[in-house]
């Protein structure tokens, strides 16, 4: 039977995307080939998650749309070192048994969420 194999990508609107392309390169080290971000799969988490918030959830701010989570491999080294570089970080981090997260602003006002699986997800 035909089916769903995996998540194919996030699409967000800019104001000003040229900008906010290098803002996730400098500061998140993304690199950009044929006008998108790419991920190598065998890198990630195996299970990306795709789930739906009440329009009124404070889980991210309301008017925005949608939130990008992003894996990481140190949480508190990639925010420690966003926050030398000025970018704007959320000091609350929190830890489950499924890993640990942090937040981040874009230039454009995104929330963006940083998760470090735990080793045993």
């Amino acid at each position: 039977m035909a089916s769903i194999t995996g998540f194919g990508g996030i699409f967000l609107r800019a104001d000003d995307p040229k900008a906010l392309y290098q803002w996730y390169e400098r500061h998140l080290g993304l690199v950009k080939s044929e006008g998108a971000f790419g991920f190598p799969a065998p890198t990630q988490h195996p299970q990306v998650v795709f789930s739906f918030f009440k329009q009124d959830n404070a889980y991210f701010p309301p008017p925005q749309k949608a939130m990008i989570n992003l894996q990481v491999d140190d949480l508190d080294g990639v925010l420690d070192r966003l926050i030398e570089e000025g970018v704007t970080v959320d000091p609350k981090r929190e830890s489950y048994d499924f890993g640990k997260f942090g937040w981040i602003t874009d230039p454009e006002g995104n929330r963006v969420e940083l998760w470090q699986p735990s080793p045993t997800e």
